[in-house]
């Protein structure tokens, strides 16, 4: 007998009929003699929706404290519906919300990260062979608060489960059979891939790749959870997700584009030991997440520094350094929205040189012109225009990928 923990995403249960296709794909494993345990989330755009609802209360200044509350019902509700049809289909179940399933985070609201999950309802749930449903995305802090992950984070609290309880299987099911070489909903010739290593999936979710979220990626490296990514629509093999892959390290693995991103320059910087660290330091405080960086040669006593964050993350970055420009002098603030990231990401990079002048061939070849570029051992960034971002997509993937 296996442990099996499995996790289906808001479209695999966005309505009546995916409701039950989802229980029968459930109690097929149990009928096998597996235990199971399933983590679920919002059914649909519901957490959409219940963003749209606060914003018609209190629009952009709801405490992240009742946000929480409020997202956290979606997950509720999904977790009811699919309890209900697993009993319909006479199996034996039971639906826990997050905080009930043991989970522990900090007080971060809205980015919550777990600190442990407190096994025991699970462990006793298991014992009456009972097939556990439990609300991902959420948990409890030390003052009894209900919290949130974050978007994605029902992947997360499925490895954590799977890392607590040691289970022999993690399988994350989406809308798509498996992780491809790019999205295949916007260029047609993206390859299925059968393994892919953490650091190359990892690279992935960071750069807008939406299959699995980052921070689920990170947990199972961690933990060395093996994940499999499959569809809950086809019954076929998914993609795997471990530390070593059998094949041999190919040159490219995938493209990934993020359209959700914002750069923010501050011109005219005193060009001072330190300075740089008092601005990142800032942002570090505010938990705003920095990725790229660009800093220009010193000129006339003065610097400038660009860097990216997400696009939900642009008006408190603007505000902080606005508030905090006391602490270092600078001469104006400007950003652009408008912006693009696109990233390859392969192991094999490592032992072939040229990759990066390849990318930029590709892009030479369609007419983009680069902003800024942002390379590591196994993945190369470009920011560019947004409206070039499918073309630059489709460019860069056909000179990689055959």
């Amino acid at each position: 007998m296996s442990l099996i923990v499995k996790k289906f995403g808001g479209s695999s249960v966005a309505n009546a009929e995916r409701v039950f296709n989802v229980a029968n794909i459930i109690t097929d494993e149990y009928k096998k003699g597996n235990d199971v345990i399933v983590v679920v989330s919002a059914q649909g755009d519901t957490t959409d929706d219940l963003i749209a609802k606060a914003n018609e209360i209190n629009p952009g200044r709801a405490s992240k404290r009742e946000m929480d509350m409020l997202l956290s019902a979606g997950e509720q509700i999904s977790i009811a519906l699919l309890a209900m049809a697993i009993e319909k289909l006479g199996c034996p179940v039971t639906s826990l919300l997050g905080w009930q399933a043991g989970f522990v985070t900090d007080s971060n609201h809205g980015i919550a990260r777990i600190k442990r999950i407190e096994s025991e309802r699970l462990r006793a749930e298991l014992s009456k062979r009972n097939i556990i449903i439990v609300a991902g995305f959420q948990g409890l802090n030390k003052y009894d608060d209900i919290t949130t992950l974050g978007r994605g984070g029902s992947d997360t609290s499925a490895v954590a489960i799977a890392a607590a309880l040691k289970a022999d299987r993690c399988q994350i099911y989406t809308d798509v059979d498996g992780v491809y070489t790019t999205d295949p909903r916007k260029v047609k010739s993206a390859k299925k891939i059968d393994e892919i290593t953490y650091d190359e999936m990892l690279e992935l979710a960071n750069l807008g790749a939406q299959v699995l979220n980052n921070r689920s990626v990170e947990m199972a490296k961690k933990y060395n959870v093996e994940l499999e990514v499959l569809s809950s629509l086809e019954n076929k093999p998914g993609t795997i997700v471990k530390e070593k892959v059998k094949m041999e390290k190919t040159l490219i693995k995938g493209v990934a584009t993020d359209c959700n991103v914002t750069s923010i320059s501050v011109v005219g910087l005193k060009d001072t030991p330190g300075v740089a660290f008092k601005l990142f330091n800032i942002l570090a405080q505010k938990k705003i997440n920095v990725d790229i960086i660009l800093q220009s040669v010193g000129r006339d006593g003065t610097k400038d520094i660009t860097f990216t964050v997400a696009d939900n993350m642009h008006d408190e970055a603007i505000e902080a350094l606005e508030s905090n420009k006391d602490i270092f002098d600078y001469n104006k603030l400007s950003f652009d929205n408008n912006i693009a990231k696109v990233s390859i990401v392969g192991a094999g990079m490592e032992s072939h040189p040229g990759v990066a002048s390849k990318m930029f061939e590709a892009l030479f070849d369609a007419g983009i012109n680069i902003q800024m570029i942002s390379t590591s051992e196994i993945k190369v960034s470009v920011l560019i225009e947004k409206k070039y971002a499918e073309k630059a997509q489709q460019a860069i993937h056909d000179k990689f990928i055959i």
